[in-house]
C-alpha cells in the first residue's frame, strides 16, 4: 500500500472494507472510520426446504433476526442470495444470484375463517409461516414431470433431495447452469416492491431494508464522492475508512461481523509495529451509523419527553448510559462541531428508563479502543418488511 492509493477488500461476499491513504501517509497514522450494518431481518430458506401440503409446494424457512413478521404476510416475495455451482471442467465457484419476480407468498387466513385475526396478530412462526411457492399440480405438467423417487442415494454434495426440483430449476434458469450444477445455497427472501419517494412532498423514503442499507449506501457514496474529488490529491490528515459488515442484527458474531477481526486487521496491516498501532488508535474516530427511532404521531409515549427525534429533522446522536450506544460528551462534541461547520442539525436520543434499549456496531467496535460515536437518520417502521425514512 503507497500513499494517495485508494483500496478495498472484502470477506466471505458480505462484509466490506473501503479507505483512502493521504498523500503523506505513514504508519501510525489516524483513521477516520464510518462504520455500517448491511444486514436486515428477514426470512432464509432452511438447508432442507421441501414442504407440501394440502396440494401446495411450500418452502422451509428460519427467521433472522428481530423481524416485525406479520408485515411479511400478504406480500409479493422472492429469492436472492448466493449459489455454489460447477462447471463442465469441475471447478466450483460462488455466485450471485436475485430472482426478479415474485415466486413466493405468505397468505393469511381469511377474516371469515378467523373472525378474531384484528384483535390478535400473532401465529406460530414455525407452522403458521410457511411460505407457498406453487401448487403441486403445476410440478407434474412441467418439463420432465414429477419429481423422481430413485433408489440410489445421491452424493454428500447433491441437494436434489433437499429441495423442490422446481426450485432448483428456477435457480438453474437464472443462472444458466443444469440443475445438477447446483451443490448447495444460501437464499434469503425479499419484497419484490422496489423503493419509492412518497408524501405530499417526496419527504418519506418508503423502502425495505433501510436499517442499515440507508447508512451503507451514503457511506459509500461519501467515499467514492471524497476519492473522485479534484481535492482528493491534496487532502492530509486520517485514513478515510467505510466498514460494512454483516451479522449486526444477530448479536455481530462472526467472520464478517463488528466483533471479527475486519478492522484490527486493517489496523495491524497499516501500522504493523506496537508502537505505531497504539499511535494510529489513539488518532482514530469511529463514527457508528445505524438508523434511530423518529417520533411516531400514533405512539408518541413511547419516546422519552426530550428525546423525540423528527424525520428530515437532522443527525441523531444516540446515547445509553448502560453503554448500548457508545457515544460520550467529549465525542458527541466533535460531531456537532462537524456538523455545524457543514450548517447541519442535531438531535438527540435516549430510551426511557422503563423501556429496554436496541444496539448496534458501535459497543463492539468501541473495545479497539478509539473514540466512539453512535449516530443515526430517524425512522418509522424499523425492522418491518417495508420502512419509512426522510428522503432529505
Amino acid at each position: 500500500m503507497k500513499a494517495g492509493g485508494k483500496y478495498y477488500f472484502s470477506r466471505n461476499q458480505s462484509g466490506v472494507v473501503a479507505f483512502t491513504l493521504p498523500q503523506k501517509w505513514k504508519q501510525g497514522a489516524g483513521l477516520s472510520i464510518v462504520a455500517t450494518h448491511i444486514d436486515s431481518p428477514n426470512l432464509r430458506v432452511r438447508p432442507i426446504s421441501k414442504r407440501e401440503n394440502a396440494g401446495y409446494l411450500q418452502v422451509g424457512i428460519e427467521t433472522y433476526g428481530g423481524g416485525i413478521w406479520h408485515s411479511w404476510l400478504d406480500r409479493d416475495l422472492s429469492l436472492a442470495g448466493r449459489v455454489i455451482t460447477a462447471d463442465k471442467t469441475g471447478q466450483y465457484s460462488s455466485r450471485l444470484v436475485k430472482i426478479h419476480r415474485p415466486i413466493l407468498r405468505i397468505p393469511t387466513l381469511a377474516i371469515h375463517l378467523d373472525r378474531d385475526v384484528n384483535n390478535s396478530l400473532k401465529f406460530n412462526q414455525e407452522t403458521e409461516f410457511v411460505p407457498v411457492l406453487g401448487l403441486m399440480a403445476s410440478q407434474l405438467n412441467a418439463p420432465g414431470g414429477a419429481e423422481e423417487k430413485k433408489n440410489d442415494s445421491p452424493p454428500v454434495t447433491s441437494i436434489s433431495e433437499n429441495h423442490h426440483s422446481s426450485l432448483i430449476a428456477l435457480l438453474s434458469g437464472e443462472l444458466s447452469v443444469a440443475p445438477e450444477e447446483i451443490h448447495d445455497f444460501e437464499l434469503h427472501l425479499y419484497d419484490t416492491q422496489p423503493a419509492v419517494l412518497g408524501g405530499l412532498n417526496n419527504e418519506f423514503i418508503f423502502s425495505p431494508r433501510m436499517d442499515n442499507q440507508f447508512s451503507s449506501f451514503c457511506a459509500i457514496e461519501a467515499l467514492i464522492g471524497t476519492a473522485s474529488s479534484n481535492l482528493f490529491p491534496s487532502l492530509e490528515g486520517n485514513v478515510n475508512v467505510i466498514a460494512l459488515f454483516n451479522h449486526e442484527e444477530v448479536g455481530s458474531v462472526s467472520t464478517t461481523g463488528a466483533e471479527s477481526n475486519l478492522l484490527p486487521s486493517l489496523l495491524n496491516r497499516l501500522s504493523p509495529t506496537p508502537e505505531t498501532l497504539g499511535q494510529s488508535i489513539s488518532r482514530s474516530f469511529l463514527l457508528s451509523c445505524d438508523m434511530s427511532h423518529a417520533i411516531h404521531p400514533n405512539y408518541t409515549s413511547k419516546h422519552e419527553e426530550n428525546h423525540k427525534p423528527h424525520m428530515n429533522g437532522g443527525i441523531v446522536i444516540k446515547t445509553n448510559a448502560k453503554q448500548r450506544y457508545t457515544s460520550d460528551a467529549v465525542g458527541a462534541f466533535i460531531v456537532k462541531k462537524l456538523i455545524e461547520k457543514k450548517g447541519g442539525k442535531v438531535q438527540e436520543y435516549e430510551v426511557r428508563n422503563d423501556m429496554t434499549c436496541g444496539s448496534t456496531v458501535g459497543p463492539h467496535l468501541s473495545t479497539i479502543g478509539m473514540r466512539t460515536v453512535d449516530v443515526g437518520s430517524p425512522m418509522l417502521s424499523m425492522h418491518s418488511i417495508r420502512e419509512t425514512a426522510g428522503s432529505q
